[in-house]
């Protein structure tokens, strides 16, 4: 006799694991199933999705040994510390990064112990619909159909390539490819100039590689506000990115030798990049292939997401429901989460939301940039009456001590109604800074609340609350 389950969670990353999280402490009698192995050495699928494995956490893990190797290599003389030659264990690096990933994954096998939840080892699939519930066909080393009264699709997405160039993660990466170099390559080329391009160009240039980065858009970081775009161009021109807009990438060129890339530039000439490794970082497409969809009337769109309800995350089949990845909106784990939770909580007759646009962006680079809400140029564009506050790292006590000075917060607000419309950080500490941006415009704070809040001193918080003073010409500090 067939399993059967209240909830069914197909895929294992942040969305899934979350939804399948919520929907045990709410009670239900909850599976997730999950194929995906990332090179477990015994063949066994492993929770986390693309972000715990080979995206987020891992690159993370990367990003902070490369500053360590950069702070201790060219700053720690700043702070009167002398070192002696300063030399890096390329896979070191890499096992101190797997064992990080390695007890986040064990992290989430004990939760799902302690929640109760069965994870269905395999792929699963749509086989149709019965009268106790969607029926799913799990393919792995055993092999089972299962029930379901609520099915949560929740698999993700996978890097797109360049049409016609294979990628075999050695002389030419994805993502998964570029968090495992055995050695630091003398020169990297990076096509995308997107989140992923910059992490990763930016963790190997910390450790000597000479990084050209090829984009084809151009408009840097487009999805930035332009302000805090101009001054991430300069600062990472000035450590040494190598970075190219506007251009047209021809011929890819693959021997034992490197990777030589063909290209034009913006002004039309013609140019030859010869690297010793290659990171193809174009944006990632949603994981919907053989799922089965057809078998339960659902489609999915031209850019193969799967069509939802904004509110609820339902999909066109009852009791079908699709986050993350797979659906609109940015690809981003904690907004997959936040989706989960949701979905859960709407099974269980609750009444939850999300504000897509309180959902903060980060890039972790260094500086890190993040932001959340509207950018300038989107408010010109639709008309909207803003007063904008900014305030410079470099003017306060906390950022020079430790010697992360570069950049600024901007504070943008309804020149009316003074509610904050968006906030704009360049600068240390980003990633956690924009978290108290994102608090006070879930509760439709103005940029005076901000401003008559006492943040702590010394502290990079302060720059928040000048950059809020500053939206009303009042800045204490400058």
């Amino acid at each position: 006799m067939s399993q059967a389950f209240d909830v069914l969670v197909i895929g294992g990353g942040p969305g899934g694991y979350i939804a399948a999280i919520r929907a045990a402490q709410l009670g239900f009698k909850v599976a997730c199933a999950e194929s995906s192995s990332y090179d477990d050495p015994k063949g066994e699928p492993r929770l986390g999705g693309t972000c715990l494995n080979v995206g987020c956490i891992p690159s993370k893990a990367l990003l902070a040994s490369s500053e360590e190797f950069e702070k201790i290599s060219h700053h720690a003389a700043d702070h009167g510390i002398k070192v002696g030659s300063v030399s890096i264990d390329s896979n070191k690096m890499v096992a101190r990064k797997d064992d990080i990933v390695t007890k986040m994954t064990s992290g989430i096998q004990f939760l799902f112990r302690k929640n109760k939840i069965t994870l269905l080892k395999g792929h699963a699939s749509f086989e149709g619909k019965g009268a106790d519930g969607y029926q799913v066909k799990i393919d792995g080393k055993t092999k089972e159909t299962v029930i379901a009264k609520n099915v949560i699709i929740a698999t993700g997405s996978k890097a797109r390539h360049l049409p016609g160039l294979s990628v075999d993660n050695v002389l030419v990466c994805d993502n998964e490819g570029a968090l495992k170099f055995d050695s630091v390559p003398k020169k990297l080329g990076v096509i995308g100039a997107g989140v992923i391009g910059l992490e990763l160009g930016s963790v190997w240039r910390r450790l000597g590689s000479e990084v050209t980065v090829l984009e084809a858009l151009p408009t840097f970081l487009a999805a930035c506000d332009q302000g805090i775009a101009k001054e991430a161009l300069k600062l990472f021109t000035k450590q040494g990115l190598g970075i190219n807009m506007g251009v047209k990438i021809g011929d890819v060129k693959v021997d034992k030798k490197g990777v030589a890339v063909n290209y034009t530039d913006s002004a039309g000439k013609a140019v030859k990049l010869e690297c010793d490794r290659l990171i193809v970082s174009i944006g990632r497409v949603p994981n919907t292939d053989n799922l089965g969809l057809d078998k339960i009337g659902l489609k999915v769109d031209e850019r193969g997401f799967i069509p939802i309800d904004d509110h609820t995350c339902a999909t066109s089949a009852p009791g079908v429901y699709a986050v993350g990845d797979v659906v609109r909106g940015p690809m981003l784990a904690h907004k997959a989460e936040d989706e989960g939770v949701l979905v859960a909580e709407v099974i269980a007759g609750q009444k939850p939301h999300i504000d897509y646009n309180c959902i903060p962006w980060v890039i972790y680079t260094d500086p890190e940039i993040a932001w959340v809400g509207k950018t300038e140029q989107a408010l010109k564009e639709a008309g909207i009456e803003y007063k904008a506050g900014q305030f410079p790292f470099a003017a306060n006590g906390r950022a020079l001590g430790i010697g992360r000075a570069d950049g600024f917060i901007k504070i943008l607000a309804d020149a009316k109604t003074d509610e904050v419309l968006g906030v704009h950080i360049i600068g240390p500490n980003a990633s956690d800074l924009i978290a108290e941006a994102a608090v006070a415009m879930e509760f439709k704070a103005a940029a005076e609340d901000i401003a008559r809040i006492c943040h702590p001193h010394p502290s990079l918080s302060e720059v928040m609350r000048e950059a809020a003073l500053a939206t009303d010409q009042r800045a204490l500090n400058m």
